[in-house]
């Protein structure tokens, strides 16, 4: 039987009375685009962290295509590409040099290294600055650099943490279409983001964690589905009060300029009953608008306590 890409159960890590991972369970299939979310301090850096060999865990197993990352950590790390949030890189020499080191750490020979280095930076767009050093570089080239040596181990698993923070709409998009084609050619990739829409576009399933646990894993449409959706009806003559609506899955009638404001679950199911009611009431509906539960709203309220969560990050 094929080992799934990463596999961990009952994985635990404490820092004093911190308790950052408290007994996560999670596996991501061969292939697969997953996004992992949660709040500040939800335990995605150190679940990363693991991984990689950064950070010993307490308990639990945690693996890499079959590979323990403690016992076997060598041909775990092996097999990941990590493009890091902070900017972690070797300054003092040519970016195309720093990727010739990258590769080394992996075995890799000299010859393959320059072919390595050489690809990555073609993939990524800046191959016309490989004898410029990092801190030349712009903010947005930086982002592709980093990528770039990611990508320059040839890794079976890419993961990306905050891939796209602080850059433009413009290489936003191009760093999702590089994404999207190293996971289209058997690539798994592991997404974290504070960018909502990036795990809704780009993500085959998204976990949300929080306090170090996984409090679920489905794909973005089932979750933004188990949310409530806002239905907008225009009526020919609005009421003054909102009537009454016994319908399974309405939880609120609100009256607007226009007409009514329904609040419900599962919209597109509701709408046609929704139309009869009104209808068999009096009333007569000149336009219907379904607004869907984002993925953001759906999170909020899976991840919501006592602390205010109007930032999403990690």
């Amino acid at each position: 039987m094929t080992a799934p890409a990463i596999r961990v159960r009952d994985l635990r890590k404490d820092y004093g009375d911190v308790q950052a991972l408290d007994g996560l369970d999670l596996t991501v299939e061969r292939g697969e685009f997953f996004g992992l979310l949660g709040p500040n301090g939800a335990g995605k850096t150190t679940f990363i962290n693991t991984l990689v060999g950064l950070v010993h865990k307490d308990g639990g197993t945690a693996e890499v295509f079959g590979f323990d990352v403690e016992d076997d950590y060598r041909e775990a790390r092996d097999r990941i590409g990590l493009a890091p949030q902070e900017f972690n890189v070797d300054r003092f020499f040519p970016i195309r040099e720093v990727l010739h080191h990258k590769a080394g750490y992996h075995g890799i020979g000299k010859k393959a290294a320059r072919e390595r280095a050489e690809d990555a930076l073609k993939t990524v767009g800046i191959w016309e600055k490989r004898d410029t050093r990092f801190d030349w570089l712009s903010g947005g080239m930086k982002r592709r650099f980093v990528l770039a040596r990611a990508l320059v181990s040839n890794p079976d698993l890419l993961i990306l943490d905050e891939p796209t923070a602080g850059v433009d709409v413009q290489l936003r998009h191009d760093l999702w279409d590089i994404i999207n084609r190293m996971n289209d050619a058997g690539t798994t990739i592991l997404l974290t983001t504070h960018y909502i829409e990036e795990a809704e576009r780009l993500c085959d399933r998204v976990a949300i964690m929080d306090s170090g646990q996984k409090v679920e894993v489905a794909a973005p449409d089932d979750l933004m589905a188990r949310g409530t959706d806002t239905i907008e009806l225009e009526l020919a003559d609005p009421p003054r009060s909102a009537p009454r609506l016994d319908i399974d899955g309405v939880s609120e009638v609100a009256v607007t300029d226009d007409g009514l404001s329904v609040t419900a679950a599962g919209g597109s199911q509701t709408a046609p009953e929704l139309m009869r009611e009104l209808e068999r009431q009096g009333h007569t509906v000149t336009s219907l608008n379904i607004r869907r539960a984002s993925l953001e709203e759906v999170f909020v309220d899976m991840t919501r306590d006592d602390r205010d969560y109007a930032e999403v990050s990690a």
